[in-house]
């Protein structure tokens, strides 16, 4: 199995991105899949994470209501709409996959079972 990202870039604060994650390389469909981002320096943080059934969503507090994770049932695309942005979302976007975990246990368990993609950038600058 792959994890691809896309869809990073730069813009104003106050502007939007469409983040896109794509597992491929695998027949399986029960897949739990999140968004993390992470800063040098810092320790990756969860952002918004699903179920392998949907469709409970896991957000953290930095960006509820301003992020919509979205994806169609059993599918291995997912998207992260991103709002408002601001300085402090400027991070490196990661992508991961698990098989069959709930929203939450996706978000809060660096499991060695985990499938990464390499990041996208995204970065908020004046």
């Amino acid at each position: 199995v792959q994890v691809e990202e896309s869809g990073g870039g730069s813009v104003q604060p106050g502007g939007s991105l469409r983040l896109t994650c794509v597992a491929s390389e695998t027949t399986q469909d029960d897949y739990a899949m999140g968004w993390f981002r992470q800063v040098p320096g810092k320790e990756r943080e969860a952002v918004a994470c699903i179920g392998w059934s949907g469709p409970d969503i896991y957000y953290s507090e930095s960006v509820k209501g301003r992020f919509t994770l979205s994806r169609e049932p059993w599918s291995k695309v997912m998207f992260l709409q991103m709002d408002a942005l601001n300085p402090e979302d400027t991070a490196m976007y990661y992508c991961a996959i698990r098989r069959g975990v709930r929203h939450t246990t996706m978000c809060s368990e660096n499991d060695r079972s985990m499938v990464w993609g390499s990041g996208t950038q995204v970065s908020i600058f004046s």
